[in-house]
């Protein structure tokens, strides 16, 4: 069997008097793509911190393939006050596992924002770009890394409609690669946007999971109140 991508097991994780995760139990497979919903407070974003090593549990482990590298995208994308052509060089740079100089670091950026169709605006600062600029100046800042491994919380949530349609274009063309298909794992309010691109869909409630099931099952109505009522309740309340 293929080793997992990542594994929680029993995983808790308090954040001040709250229990925000709650005997999570979660195996991803290298190249799935696996969309977390819920509510706000449900757990979603510190499921993606712990597993991307953010947050340490406070009970059980959390497991990752040793020969998988990882990035993680945020909701509102962390961009430094320089070019984005140094936003994207910088970390490549200060990542010694890349084993790249200055140069060498410039030009794998410089790639990643044609790659992105952002080589129009390499000297601009990062900041002040717009928003779904911003967005993909931190996707092609995680593809540069050339992970296995993405983690994106509300890639979309506060996109126009013209930057989410790119946005999720990046993301379906990384999952599709035919030579290696990315491992996604992320957060999402927009349902649709969790059936075009989604294998497979965890739903959590108050830090536990209560669902998970392959995509179609997930959105068949019969299928999902039989597995979770609670699931079922919340898919039929944001339709």
């Amino acid at each position: 069997m293929t080793q997992a991508a990542v594994e929680l097991q029993g995983v808790c994780v308090r954040l001040g008097l709250i229990w925000a995760l709650k005997e999570v139990d979660l195996v991803v497979q290298p190249g799935e793509q696996v969309a977390l919903i819920g509510s706000n407070g449900s757990g979603k974003s510190t499921l993606l911190r712990t597993v991307h090593g953010l947050l340490k549990p406070d009970q059980g482990k959390c497991h990752h393939h040793p020969a998988l590298q990882q990035a993680m995208l945020f909701q509102r994308p962390h961009l430094l006050r320089t070019s984005a052509l140094n936003n994207v060089a910088l970390g490549l740079w200060l990542d010694r596992s890349q084993g790249l100089n200055w140069a060498q670091a410039k030009t794998r950026a410089s790639e990643a924002l044609q790659r992105f169709s952002l080589g129009a605006v390499v000297s601009q600062g990062g900041r002040q770009l717009s928003g779904g600029q911003q967005q993909r100046l931190a996707m092609a800042r995680a593809w540069a890394r050339n992970p296995d491994v993405l983690l994106l919380d509300e890639p979309t949530a506060s996109l126009d409609p013209h930057a989410k349609r790119e946005v999720e274009a990046l993301m379906a063309e990384w999952t599709s690669a035919s030579e290696r298909p990315l491992t996604l794992i992320w957060a999402s309010h927009n349902l649709g946007q969790v059936k075009r691109l989604a294998s497979r869909v965890v739903y959590l409630e108050a830090g536990r999971i209560l669902a998970d099931l392959p995509v179609a099952d997930f959105f068949n109505p019969a299928e999902l109140a039989l597995h979770s009522p609670q699931a079922h309740a919340f898919v039929q309340g944001e339709l």
